[in-house]
This record gives structure tokens, sequence and C-alpha cells, in this order.
């Protein structure tokens, strides 16, 4: 049985196999349960007891209704039973414009059901409702059940339950302990009229008219207003999701950045999603305040000092408008000070998403250096290698690849030709030194962890007479992770799988590299996918060939991206022992995954030392 589904013989066969469509229905009862009340639906678990049981008459309030999208609205009992593990919301699909309002008195009539956003493969939890209703209202213009407030006081400090083994670490089978765990507590709340105060943005808005919220001020907050994920046991318990039940064109959504605060009352249901989990969908929204959160500017690099970066430009094609070229190319020159050496992810070929076999990313770099140089910045040179075309993942036909930017008159290239899409560059040892046998080069490109992902770029630099190996990479995304909300507990993460692949065959071209050369520097640089603290992190520093130099800023100061309210490092550069041992100076420049508006959504890294 799919460990989805609660492992109690009152659950047929048919509920699995209705999962499939993310929709939990199982055998339809011979009559429809009367003077059942919503807490007798949701349960003390995740899963309703009634699943696939025909109600009648379940009375309740109406406190929201939604008009797109997954249309119905929610109803709460105004007479709720004494157990904190049952909600007494529940949200009732209509599939259609409901003809109910906010304060109607109704009583529906329906079919018990348990609806997974996104899927059973997804692992997200389920979300109980009642399909198929026939509604009757009693009465309009009730007040609303007084609202349950989310605050700092009622979330739990851990995060969740452990799953059950034996139900595949599931925690569906599990009775809810909403005072213990925060998961337990927003499920014992789901489609419950809830309210926040005055809470701080820890995610900025979305194009989707979403932001994140933290309830708890001081969870491993940082000085620019964020909450940091530090490590997989401090999912941070106070963020929610917040969405607005209004269209935008009723009431814009605020643009809100992290650091400023939503104040007032923020109330409406709590609802559940396979963008987030846990939701308040506003029915009434507070007010935010722009707390002037500015982008970061990392200092210029002294005359003997070999600054390197790097920066995932988000799919830059040539197709874009010219304002993102500039944007992109005026923080290379104001924000990051023109590094010597920049390593480039997600550039796309010269036409763009259109799948017509072009590989080559010329007029792309161009088109991205000329805008560099207008913006007062050097006429960077540069080399890449174009991969085969559709081998290398990412948006079908765009063939991302990464690409190195030189400024000449700081440092020079080494050019050892031949490196092409499937031929790996290897290292000799050349006068009692370390050398590329193809500069550029790929990294060991057949390897089958580099399967529909991209392949390490190596290039051989030359910077004051000494030399230094750039890696630049891009390693496969987190796309098929189960979110932190899943049903699972702890969640699977299945792409890390092959970035540990990946990990290794990068640190075993670092090996060769010090074999030949004990005290060469090297640089493994780029969109790591992955935290300081993950088991691919450890496999790029297996040995100690290499250190993740973000590991020497302060905890609060480790991420490069936002991701559902959490601060998290992806974009990493790493050191080798010749670096580390020395002086190096770290910076994660914050200027766009904070903001609402963004260039990209990742934040650039830089790295400056003396060779």
């Amino acid at each position: 049985m799919p460990s989805s589904v609660p492992r109690t013989a009152a659950v047929p066969a048919l509920v699995a196999l209705a999962m499939a469509s993310g929709l939990l229905a199982g055998a339809p009862a011979s009559a429809a349960s009367s003077g059942v009340r919503i807490h007798g639906i949701q349960g003390t678990g995740r899963i309703s007891p009634l699943v696939g049981t025909p109600v009648a008459e379940v009375p309740g309030f109406v406190t929201g209704v939604r008009t797109s999208g997954s249309r119905g609205f929610w109803i709460q009992d105004p007479e709720p039973d004494r157990d904190a593990a049952t909600s007494e919301g529940v949200f009732v699909f209509t599939n259609s414009v409901p003809a109910v309002a906010v304060g109607d008195a109704v009583k529906v009539s329906g079919t018990v059901g348990e609806y997974i956003p996104g899927g059973a493969a997804s692992g997200n939890q389920s979300v109980t409702q009642i399909a198929s209703p026939t509604v009757t209202v009693v009465s309009s213009g009730n007040p609303l059940p007084a609202p349950v407030v989310i605050s700092e006081r009622s979330v739990p400090s851990a995060y969740a339950p452990k799953g059950d083994p034996a139900a595949g670490g599931s925690v569906n089978g599990l009775r809810l302990k909403p005072r213990h765990y925060a998961l337990d507590l927003y499920e014992s709340l789901e489609g419950m009229n809830v309210r926040i105060g005055g809470s701080r943005v820890v995610g900025a808005t979305d194009p989707y008219a979403e932001l994140w919220v933290t309830v708890k001020p001081r969870e491993n907050d940082n000085r620019r207003g964020g909450t940091v994920y530090g490590s997989y046991t401090s999912q941070n318990t106070g963020r929610l999701q917040i969405q607005q039940l209004a269209s935008a064109a009723q009431s814009p959504f605020p643009a809100a950045n992290v650091g400023d605060t939503l104040s007032g009352v923020t109330e409406g249901p709590l609802d559940y999603n396979q963008f987030g989990g846990y939701t308040l969908v506003a029915r009434t929204l507070g007010t935010v305040t722009d707390r002037k959160l500015k982008p970061e500017t990392t200092r210029p690099q002294h005359g003997s000092e070999l600054a390197v970066a790097t920066y995932n430009v988000e799919n830059l094609d040539p197709s874009d408008p010219q304002e993102k070229f500039d944007a992109l190319a005026g923080a290379v020159v104001r924000n990051l000070s023109s590094p010597d050496i920049l390593a480039l992810e997600e550039i796309q070929d010269s036409t763009g998403a259109t799948n017509d076999g072009t590989v080559s990313a010329e007029e792309t770099i161009v088109k991205f250096t000329a805008a560099i140089t207008a913006a007062g910045g050097p006429s960077y040179a540069w080399r890449t290698i174009d991969p085969e075309n559709n081998k290398d993942g990412g948006e079908p036909g765009g063939n991302i690849r990464q690409v190195f930017l030189y400024n000449p008159a700081r440092v020079s290239f080494t050019d050892r030709p031949g490196g092409d899409a499937t031929t790996a560059t290897g290292v000799v040892r050349t006068h009692g030194r370390a050398a590329l046998t193809l500069s550029p080069g790929r990294v060991d490109p057949a390897d089958a962890a580099w399967t529909n992902s991209r392949k390490p770029l190596a290039g051989e630099f030359t910077f004051r007479g000494r030399t230094v190996f750039v890696i630049a990479n891009h390693f496969a995304s987190k796309g098929g992770d189960e979110g932190l909300t899943s049903h699972h507990q702890p969640v699977n993460r299945s792409s890390e799988v092959q970035r540990l692949q990946q990990a290794r065959s990068v640190n075993a071209f670092v090996k060769d590299i010090l074999a030949a050369q004990r005290d060469a520097d090297v640089l493994v640089v780029g969109d790591i996918n992955d935290f300081e603290f993950s088991a691919t992190a450890k496999a790029l520093a297996d040995g100690g060939a290499l250190y993740p130099a973000i590991k020497s800023l302060p905890a609060g100061e480790r991420y490069s991206y936002v991701y559902q309210g959490n601060s998290q490092a992806l974009d990493q550069i790493l050191t080798s022992p010749s670096i580390t041992s020395g002086a190096f100076d770290y910076d994660s420049v914050h200027i766009n995954a904070e903001f609402a508006r963004q260039n990209s959504d990742h934040d650039p890294q830089v790295l400056r030392f003396r060779p």
C-alpha cells in the first residue's frame, strides 16, 4: 500500500488508485452520514476517518470564497470540540464559482475526500475536503468565528514528528500533536480562520502574488531580515506563505522585499498547496512597510588580489530585453566591482529556448560582454565549450552552459586546444607543475554523473605569473525533491543522488591536480544547487581537497538564494589548501534573492586572494 495512505483497514483499495490523480476518494457508503460535524470529518490525523463517505447537512459559517484555480469555499463550525488535534474548518470543492458569500451560515452535503496538491508522487500532504456538494444557505451576514492567532508563542520549536518506518516514513497515520510539532499545529488548523499579527517578510513577493513571513522574529534571523536555513534540522518553524483571496484587479498584491514588515491584521483560511505547503489565504491583508533594503556592493580587489566570481544569470539569451542585459552588466560592474574572472551559469545558446539545433552561445556572450563595457566595465574576453544539443538539461532548446569571462588587462588564459563537448580534459605534470591537457576543457563528460546535466568547465589562468585553475560548475537541480512539508519526515531528497556523484567526479579531478602539484591554486565555483552542510559539499571537500569558502562567513551570511522563506546557500566557491591556508576574502553579494524585483534569482559570490 502506498505510504501516502494511512495504515488502516478502513481505507479501501480504491483510495490507492485514486491517489494517482491526486484525489483520495474511498468507496461510497450506502447512505449519507447525518449529524456529522467538521471536527468529525477532519479527525485527529492528517487523513479524514470518513474519506470516501457521503455526509449530509454539515453546518458551518463561510469564512472564505475562492473564485479561481481550485474553486470553492471554506466553512468553519462555530461549535468546536475540545480536542486541539481536530480542525474545525474544511474546504468545500465546487469546481465552479461558489454561490455563497463570507458570513453565510450553510449546510453542506457531499462526499469527503483527500486531495493531494501536485499528485501523490509529489510527497505533499493532502487537503481534506467535501466534494460534489449540495449547499443550503440558512442565513447571511453572520459574524465569523474568532480567528486562531498564530504567533511566536503558539508555534512549537520542533518542526515535525519522525514518520512511521512501517509506512515508508509517512506521518499520515500518526495522531497530531499540535503542541509538540509545528507541522502538526498547522495541520490541526487546516481550513480554519487564522490570524497573524505584525510579521517580518522573509521571502519577497513572487510573480504569483505570494510572499513569506515569519511569526518568529528571532528564529535564525540575519542582519538583512531573512531567516537562514542552516541545517536539515532547522527548518524555521515560524515561516508561513501568504496569498490573497481577492484578485489583483480588485486589490493589488503588495511588492515586498525581505526585511519588510507586514503589519496590522492578516486573516483568512489556512490552506495547503503544492508550492509551499501551509498558506494563509488572506481575506484581510495587512500593510507592508518598506524597510529600504538595498543591494550590496562588494569592495574592489587590490592590485595584488585576484578576484574570482560566480553568477547564475538565469537563462540569459539574446531574446531577453536589453534591460535585463543592462541590469546584469551593471551589477557586474557596480555590485561585483568588475572581478578579474567571472564564471557564468545559465548562458543559453544564441536562439534561446527555440529548439532548432543551435548550440553556439556567441551572440548571447557578445551581447552581454558589450553591455558590461557599456556600463563602464572591462572589455572581458571569454571562453566556453558548446554542449551537445539538448544533452545538458535545463530549458529544452536553450542549451545552458558555463562561460568564463576574464579581464585580459589583469589575467591571461592558457589555451590548449582540443576541448569539445565529449572530450575530457586531463592533468599532466610539466616542469614540476600541474597543467591541463585541454584548456578550456570539460571534466569527465562521459561519466554517468553528468547525464542530462551541465558538465564542468575547467580553465587554466595566469595572474602575476602564478597559475590558477578554475572549474566552473552547475550541478543537477533539486527538481523532484519533496518539500519541507512533505508527509515523509524526514523528506525524500532524490535529486541529491546525482549531485553526490557529480561532487565525487569534481573532487577526483581536483585531487589529480593536487597530485601533480601539491600547492596548486584551484577554485571550484558555481551553482552547486546544494547547501554548505550537505553530503554534496562534504563529497566535494573529501580528503581536504577543497574547503567551502562560504563557511568563512558568519552563519547569518551563508546564503545566495531564498526559497519558501528560507535563506540558503546554493552558489559556492571552494578553495584548494594553498588558498585556504593563506588569506582570502569571501563575499556573498546579496543583490537579487531578497528582492521582489530581480535580475536573477541567485546572488553572485566573490572570492579575493593573493596567488
